[in-house]
């Protein structure tokens, strides 16, 4: 939980003023200190960056009376649906964080084995 939460609002911060892939490394390094588990580390990844990228966009689709959105869906096979090219981005940035976490948590165990230490 602390994992989730702390991604949420880092990464969230961490996007207003740097890009967008800036969630990798963060939630890289994030999991790397207080993954505890792959499985564990992946859905805290993909539920925080997710989450983020969710309310985000449907704030921003809503703020906006679905213009931009509805226009990008056209241009995608999805049928001029607005809120499913919100889902998707919310999917997608989910996908980024939850390997990212991934990755940083199996680090952490494969570094922690190679010490002569069990995970």
């Amino acid at each position: 939980m602390r994992l989730f939460i702390s991604i949420l609002i880092l990464a969230f911060l961490a996007q207003l003023f740097l890009p967008w892939w800036v969630i990798a490394p963060l939630c890289f390094a994030l999991a790397a200190a207080l993954g505890s588990t792959g499985g564990r580390a992946f859905g805290a990844g993909f539920a925080g960056v997710g989450l983020g990228w969710l309310l985000t966009a449907a704030w921003l689709n809503i703020n906006s009376a679905s213009i931009l959105s509805h226009r990008v869906a056209q241009l995608l096979p999805l049928g001029g649906r607005g809120w499913v090219l919100v889902l998707v981005t919310a999917v997608l940035g989910g996908l980024v964080g939850g390997v990212a976490a991934l990755a940083g948590c199996w680090m952490r165990q494969a570094a922690g084995v190679g010490r002569g230490r069990v995970a």
